[in-house]
This record gives structure tokens, C-alpha cells and sequence, in this order.
């Protein structure tokens, strides 16, 4: 796996967030635009992992929800950190 980038992931990160507020603005449900976008993200790791032929083993869809539950649960913890600073300043 190459190399992450933190900023090129938190620009990539936001273009993503900039489209899916679009089409919140358009008037799409924003429950219906968050199941999108983790579909197309299942999607998109399934070809980053296998290519374009075959699927997921069992075992590979839970190493795929593994990475998805790290990634939610450090962003869960930025934004209680956050929050515990909002809380300070006050």
C-alpha cells in the first residue's frame, strides 16, 4: 500500500464532503447521499483490493470493515476532542 499523505487525504476527504453537501443542496436525502457514499466506497476498495475481476472473501470483507471501523472510531475521537476544547474556551 502506498504511502498516505495526510493532507492529499483530507483534500480528497473534503472534495468528497464538498460533493455530497451538493447534492444535499439539490435536495437529496442525506441519509440516502451517506448510504451512497459508503457503497461507492465499498465499491472502490473492493477494485483497490481485487481489481476489476472477482470479490471479497469472507475474511476480506471483514479486514474492509475493520479499516472502516478504525477510521470512524479515530474520527469519533477527534471530534470528542474537539468538543472538549469548544468546552474549554467557554
Amino acid at each position: 500500500m502506498a504511502e498516505m499523505d495526510p493532507q492529499v487525504h483530507q483534500d480528497c476527504m473534503n472534495r468528497f464532503i464538498s460533493l455530497a453537501n451538493a447534492m444535499k443542496d439539490e435536495g437529496v436525502d442525506i441519509q440516502l447521499i451517506s448510504s451512497a457514499i459508503m457503497s461507492a466506497s465499498g465499491v472502490y476498495e473492493t477494485f483497490t483490493l481485487v481489481g476489476n475481476e472477482g470479490g471479497l472473501t469472507p475474511a476480506g470483507v471483514e479486514k474492509v470493515a475493520a479499516k472502516y471501523r478504525k477510521h470512524l472510531e479515530r474520527y469519533q475521537e477527534i471530534r470528542k476532542l474537539e468538543e472538549e476544547q469548544r468546552s474549554a474556551q467557554d
